[in-house]
């Protein structure tokens, strides 16, 4: 009776037993499953943010339908525009007030006052070869001094070149007069033998221009001149793109020899010399496309060291200056950066704040992945 207890009892301690253990058991998994739950919305918080700022991304490039390819207003030369003509006599054009100021000084003054002088010597010497010939003169006349044609035809230059002194030194002064605080600097840069330009007052990008070949003379798939690029030998590679109606504040200077940046039509001709800063000033005030050359000098391939200018509106130049990675005068370059900084730092909790600006972490990075610590930056 007593073994029968025993067992009795050995039976119950071992049950009892193991119904404690059961019920440790089945209260093991909530404890468990508590951090689960907490965690499950951090992790798919970045998730949520990434997209975000993808769009902010895509917006940064132009979408203006008037850029070319790679930045470029698309703009064709128009024909005698610009650009020299064959069998064109007289200056191009002028799309600049200096320039219209010039053509008009020679057309209206020059041109006249050099054909009624010529016209007046041209006389002078027919007449003196029929009237004084030998069969009309035997004698010849001893007369050598004649006080009051030696005084007019020392007067009458000297009143002439005073006269056309006067709008000549107006038009040289103009020609030099500094640029305002608006004006937009374009410094060009001449090499051997080709042209490179800056912008220092739009971000300070550089574009180089070198002359298009023709379709003969380039290997296959590179590019060549076409008459949508401009003349032969005038047409470049990359032009120089400026705004119509606003100053622009010419520097040059070189980095080998002497050479001349010269538009026809915008009457600019300015040396290039190294070590040495010119300056000139000047507006454009129709659109379109200008050609010049080097006009100095400057080596074997001097002639082939063409200027193309694409005179398009402030708005299309404020647009190709942004597809070249630059700022618009007078724009303000670090408020997009500062308006889109809070947005990315509320979203990105996880990680820490001074990587919250950056933009490429999280476009490029999955929710996932994008952990505090990759967000260091090492």
């Amino acid at each position: 009776m007593t073994t029968l207890m025993r067992i009795t009892g050995l039976k119950s301690i071992v049950l009892a037993a193991g119904l404690l253990l059961a019920g440790a058991g089945h209260a093991a998994p909530p404890a468990a499953t508590a951090p689960g739950a907490a965690t499950a919305p951090t992790a798919t918080a970045p998730a949520v943010t990434a997209p975000q700022a993808a769009p902010a991304a895509a917006t940064a490039k132009p979408t203006d339908p008037a850029l070319a390819q790679d930045g470029a207003p698309i703009m064709a030369p128009t024909a005698g525009i610009g650009q020299p003509v064959d069998g064109h006599l007289g200056i191009q054009p002028q799309v600049t007030k200096n320039g219209d100021t010039a053509h008009r000084f020679h057309d209206h003054i020059l041109v006249p006052v050099i054909t009624v002088i010529s016209l007046f010597v041209l006389f002078l010497l027919f007449w003196v070869m029929y009237r004084y010939r030998a069969a009309a003169n035997p004698v010849a006349s001893r007369t050598s001094h004649n006080t009051f044609i030696e005084i007019v035809w020392t007067l009458a230059p000297v009143i002439i070149l005073v006269l056309l002194a006067v709008p000549s030194i107006g038009l040289l002064q103009a020609q030099y007069k500094p640029a305002p605080a608006n004006a937009i600097t374009l410094k060009a840069i001449g090499n051997q033998w080709y042209w490179s330009y800056q912008y220092p007052d739009n971000g300070g990008f550089e574009v180089t221009a070198n002359m298009l070949k023709e379709k003969a003379d380039v290997a296959a798939g590179e590019r060549f001149r076409t008459d949508a690029d401009g003349p032969r030998l005038l047409a470049a590679d990359n032009r120089v793109v400026l705004p119509v109606g606003v100053p622009i504040r010419l520097i040059t200077t070189a980095n080998d020899v002497i050479h001349s940046w010269a538009v026809p039509a915008f009457w600019i001709k300015l040396d290039a010399v190294p070590g040495r800063i010119n300056e000139t000033s000047f507006t454009i005030e129709k659109p379109g496309v200008y050609f010049g050359q080097c006009s100095e000098l400057c080596g074997a391939r001097h002639g082939y060291m063409p200027i193309a200018v694409e005179a398009v509106t402030p708005e299309q130049f404020a647009a190709w200056v942004k597809a070249k990675g630059g700022t618009p005068k007078g724009a303000k370059p670090a408020a997009a950066p500062a308006t889109a900084a809070p947005a990315a730092a509320v979203a990105n909790t996880t990680g820490p704040v001074e990587n919250a600006s950056l933009p490429a972490p999280t476009t490029t990075q999955g929710a996932t992945a994008n952990t505090a610590a990759a967000g260091t930056g090492r």
